[in-house]
């Protein structure tokens, strides 16, 4: 016959129980300890305020509408730099001509710099409407650009070893990079 095979418990057995003198002294340590002294953690710093980003309706909704439906399938696609497809990869302008190309048949300039040189109304953050263009830079410069698509979000292509993402425009480095926006769809 089989020996019977004692299993251990699943849970380690309890601690042993501590003198109730012991036990008020360590409280009381423990207690000591978590007061008078300097907060180990910086403070958080305050998130600004979410702005409203109120519903400006685009001159041509329908163009607007595709131009971010399509921005938003391509969310996920590898960034690449000088890429300007799905299959290679998009950096920022690139994905801008490609949208607004596949889209609209619309060409537009390959650079973020020279998109925002484009000719049209410059547009206030409280403007923009779905299908504008958003710049962001280090205030002399444009080198970054991105599709609004409503709400206050945009659709761009960020970054070395990123992919093609939606983003807040309130998030903290876009809100202090931004340098404008443009609109195309007139």
């Amino acid at each position: 016959m089989m020996a019977a095979v004692r299993k251990a418990p699943h849970y380690p057995a309890p601690f042993p129980r501590m003198p109730v003198a012991v036990s008020g002294m360590l409280a009381a340590v423990l207690l000591l300890a978590g007061c008078g002294g300097k907060a180990t953690r910086p403070a958080a710093k305050a998130a600004p305020p979410v702005r409203h980003w109120p519903q400006v309706r685009p001159a041509d909704p329908a163009a607007a509408n595709a131009v971010s439906l399509r921005a938003l399938s391509l969310v996920g696609t590898p960034y690449r730099y000088g890429g300007n497809t799905p299959e290679s990869g998009f950096d920022c302008s690139g994905l801008v001509n490609y949208v607004f190309r596949d889209m609209l048949e619309l060409r537009l300039p390959r650079s973020s710099r020279e998109l925002a040189a484009v000719q049209g109304p410059k547009v206030r953050p409280e403007q923009l409407a779905t299908g504008d263009l958003v710049f962001f830079g280090n205030g002399r410069e444009v080198n970054h650009v991105g599709i609004y698509i409503g709400e206050g979000r945009f659709v761009h292509a960020p970054t070395t070893g990123g992919t093609v993402r939606l983003d807040h425009l309130d998030g903290h480095y876009w809100r202090s990079s931004y340098s404008g926006a443009r609109r195309v769809l007139n």
